[in-house]
């Protein structure tokens, strides 16, 4: 039997038990203080309870879960006021990002990021609110991606699980969009000038926007994805 055989019959391998429930809870498939219980996310997960025990100890540690004495685990709500700290933190963070991608930028980087700044154009003026949704996901990715910072990408990735539910609650606010499309291809455009100090302060302005706008979202119903 030929190498490329055996490795075509062997099943691809199974995502982590951890990974699954929080994609699950990034998506908002689970409520704020939804019980989150074992046996059944082991038949979801088709995993052992002591898998599931041991990935929801690891969601604690991450935040995005708390662990009840007596009750079990569940989904952790996060407060206004924290989501607000949480976008601070990006804000510096993701502001270095965006000035190390200035420095790293390539041609290839460059046209991957003026598209997606034409497809969000392209989104906006068609009122395409989920699909510039997911658009604002791929450039924040990308720029993190090109500025090749690892331990920014752990706490980002992390910043922006415990965040989900304010993220999109904002992005589907009216006029939301539109206000920070502007934004977005300022960023672009400092980053594929290689200007590093205007795309810091262009990500900086973007995310004190996001600061700013959260208090006027933050009474509003959440309904999960």
């Amino acid at each position: 039997m030929t190498t490329a055989k055996r490795d075509a019959e062997q099943p691809a391998p199974r995502q982590p038990v951890a990974d699954v429930i929080r994609e699950a809870i990034t998506r908002g498939e689970f409520a704020p203080n939804q019980r989150l219980v074992e046996a059944e996310l082991a038949e979801q997960c088709d995993a052992s309870r002591a898998a599931v025990r041991n990935a929801l100890v690891q969601l604690a540690t991450e935040g995005l879960v708390e662990r009840v004495q007596n009750r079990g685990a569940r989904v952790r709500a996060v407060s206004l006021e924290e989501a607000i700290e949480i976008t601070e933190v990006r804000m510096v963070v993701e502001g270095l990002c965006a000035a190390r991608a200035a420095e790293r930028v390539v041609d290839e980087d460059k046209a991957e990021l003026r598209e997606i700044g034409e497809q969000m154009r392209t989104a906006v003026s068609g009122g395409d609110v989920w699909g510039y949704s997911e658009l604002n996901k791929r450039l924040h990715s990308l720029v993190l991606r090109v500025s090749g910072q690892q331990a920014a990408h752990e706490v980002l990735s992390r910043l922006r699980g415990q965040n989900v539910r304010h993220q999109f609650r904002l992005a589907m606010h009216p006029g939301r969009p539109t206000a920070s499309l502007p934004q977005h291809l300022a960023i672009i455009e400092a980053i594929c000038a290689a200007d590093p100090t205007a795309a810091e302060q262009a990500m900086r302005e973007h995310l004190r926007s996001v600061i700013d706008a959260l208090p006027e979202v933050g009474g509003t119903r959440f309904n999960a994805v």
